[in-house]
């Protein structure tokens, strides 16, 4: 029978894999993971649940203008890790990086036999885009870069295209839409080992149990923790999807799973108000950023680059650094920032043909209208032609990720034949923890059955879309391989199916006990509204967790604080009301964000020094300390004490990085 608001439907099933997500990671599992099962036997049940739809899931949902990870034949995977490394300041996983950066191609190929117009350089040197008839990049086709990894494309079916490839490969009996699952539910009989999950139908009254061996928690990085720069007019606006609210990392931190490097942050230079991408000005365009004066700040304040060896000495400085140079000039007075669009577009005249103008000026507008539409529509409603008028630039709000430009995420088993390290060589590590960077699947967690992938992954970063998909396709593997190997393991929830319940609902049960207390359904003593619960979190990480509020600067005193009000908002939180489904959805995404804001609160707390100048400072230890601190800062969340438990794990390099620097 069917449910009702307060009273569900209960729907349970038992499945050997599931897939929770719908974004490049996902896809790519689910693209995967038929061949593998076929040669298991083809018993191996499978399914992928996404709180969306598949078609428009994940970062790259409105399209994308440029494919940012390929290889190609003029760099190898040591190169690559040795990019993601020095960008990250010196502290990554290259035994994920490597692994990845050998496999990434394959997905971008795969994403040109679907149909995804790539860009390509003719025979002359011309450049042409997807529709011109040119080999394909298997075939020797040679695509137009824009920097050293990113390739271009005609991206704005991007997403459609490789969902499509992935419901083919996987069946839509296998795919349940606008269910969002909010709870993992560990072993019964195995605390440490995965069961299930757990969660509700945005469009009906229903709650879905699913047991499981293996799962793939895969559903994107965290968004709207702080404080937007746009409010008011442009609220709602970010850089990243508004979707993404840490359910990944909440959810596999409660599951038991050791999460890294959550002190990472991406603070992104973006143009103002729009938040429209940068790449393909600074990369394709050839753009440079200049203060109020017509200064090139990266030029003007070089010399503060040699605070930071080797990093600041690197041919490419990373993401962080080129913040901290710009920061400068904002904090001293000699804004605004400007992408200087018109230098750059004159002089592309010079040297390229009518058409090929033509073709790029369109592009200035068509970058955005595949991906970040509300960009231009700022530029239409201030009158700004780039080609003719300069736009202003701005760092945003800082967003929790593992795929794109930052690292943070969960601590997972790596290949095993680059040379990772086999043993833990630093204290405090929890005995029950791998001691090593491989425990026998890639891409698992330290929860046995447990995986991710993309922004899950932490310690990896500069995956974006190519990278994601191919280690979906790497966990998906993995995850067939640990379901043949437990072929006898009956998963037991470890929590009964009447609490869970219970506690999904708990939202809904407040608003229906007190709904009728006030006239106001807004305004009540007994509950609080989603919205005005989100709105405490963003002022309390804005104001003391180094947002944009304080030119992204913490310390020691203004973190102590901060906790507190983690501390109050996790028990207000109790008290969210959810009206219908849409708000026990937003709800649902708060417990997701405050958990995930406490991790990351916790970490810079415990590093007590700025690895990331430019992504956030602590006023009291501002200085990168690689005697003490050129480790992983890893934790644990207690579900009992409902606390974090930061630790240090030993970094290794596993490919030479002296070629990275001048």
């Amino acid at each position: 029978m069917a449910g009702e608001f307060g009273n569900p439907e209960v729907i349970q099933e038992e499945v050997d894999i599931l897939l929770i997500g719908g974004g490049m990671a996902c896809c790519g599992a689910a693209y995967e993971i038929g061949p593998w099962l076929d040669a298991a036997g083809g018993d191996i049940k499978v399914k992928m649940v996404d709180k969306a739809a598949v078609d428009r899931s994940g970062a790259v949902a409105q399209g994308l203008s440029a494919i940012n990870t390929y290889i190609g034949s003029e760099q190898d995977p040591a190169d690559y890790a040795r990019m993601v490394s020095n960008d990250l300041m010196g502290i990554t996983r290259d035994d994920l990086a490597y692994d990845l950066g050998r496999h990434v191609d394959e997905s971008v190929h795969l994403f040109e036999e679907w149909g995804l117009p790539i860009w390509k350089t003719d025979e002359n040197g011309e450049r042409h885009d997807g529709s011109k008839g040119l080999p394909a990049l298997k075939d020797g086709g040679k695509p137009v870069r824009s920097g050293k990894w990113q390739i271009m494309i005609n991206g704005e079916s991007y997403k459609w295209i490789v969902a499509e490839a992935a419901k083919k490969a996987l069946g839509s009996d296998r795919i349940q839409e606008r269910v969002f699952i909010v709870k993992l539910v560990n072993d019964k009989n195995h605390p440490n080992r995965i069961a299930g999950a757990v969660g509700f139908s945005t469009r009906e009254h229903q709650l879905f149990v699913y047991k499981a061996k293996a799962i793939l928690l895969a559903a994107g990085g965290c968004v709207n923790i702080f404080r937007p720069r746009s409010v008011g007019e442009g609220q709602g606006r970010a850089w990243y999807p508004v979707w993404n609210a840490g359910s990944t990392y909440t959810m596999a931190a409660e599951a038991g799973a050791e999460l890294t490097l959550m002190e990472n942050r991406f603070v992104p230079t973006r143009f103002k108000d729009g938040y429209g991408p940068v790449g393909a000005w600074f990369l394709l365009f050839k753009s440079q950023a200049t203060n109020a004066f017509g200064e090139t700040y990266m030029t003007r304040n070089k010399e503060m680059l040699d605070d930071y060896p080797p990093y600041g000495q690197a041919a490419v400085p990373a993401s962080c650094l080129r913040n901290h140079l710009m920061l400068k000039e904002m904090k001293e007075g000699r804004g605004p920032i400007w992408m200087d669009t018109v230098t750059a577009l004159g002089k592309l005249r010079e040297t390229l043909s009518p058409r090929e103008v033509k073709h790029l000026e369109a592009e200035a507008w068509e970058d955005f209208l595949d991906m970040c539409i509300g960009q231009c529509g700022i530029w239409a409603g201030e009158n700004i032609e780039p080609e003719k008028k300069n736009s202003e630039l701005m760092p945003t709000e800082p967003y929790l990720l593992g795929s794109h430009s930052g690292c943070c995420g969960i601590w997972t088993s790596g290949p095993e034949d680059v040379g990772a390290p086999t043993e833990e060589t630093m204290d405090g590590v929890p005995e029950h923890l791998p001691q090593g960077w491989n425990w026998g699947y890639r891409g698992m967690t330290t929860v046995s059955g447990l995986f991710t992938a993309g922004d899950g992954v932490g310690a990896s970063g500069h995956k974006f879309s190519s990278g994601s998909h191919a280690e979906g396709r790497l966990a998906a593997k993995a995850m067939v391989k640990y379901v043949l190997d437990n072929k006898d393991h009956k998963p037991e929830l470890d929590t009964d199916v009447d609490t869970l319940i219970e506690e999904i609902y708990r939202p809904v049960r407040n608003f229906l006990e007190h709904k009728d207390y006030t006239t106001a359904i807004d305004v009540n003593p007994h509950y609080i509204t989603p919205r005005m619960l989100q709105f405490r979190l963003q002022k309390a990480m804005d104001e003391y967790v180094a947002g944009v509020a304080t030119y992204y600067t913490t310390n020691a005193n203004m973190l102590e604080v901060a906790e507190g009000k983690l501390n109050d908002l996790k028990e207000d939180a109790l008290k969210m009301r959810a009206k219908d489904l849409h708000e026990l959805l937003r709800a649902w995404e708060n417990y997701h964000r405050i958990l995930t804001a406490e991790a990351h609160m916790k970490h810079i707390q415990f590093r007590e020094e700025s690895r990331y100048p430019g992504f956030y400072y602590r006023a009291d230890k501002n200085f990168v300390d690689e005697e003490n601190w050129h480790c992983f800062v890893n934790s644990i969340y207690d579900k009992e004490t409902k606390t974090f438990k930061c630790f240090k794990r030993a970094h290794v390099d596993l490919v030479d990085k002296s070629k990275l620097f001048k």
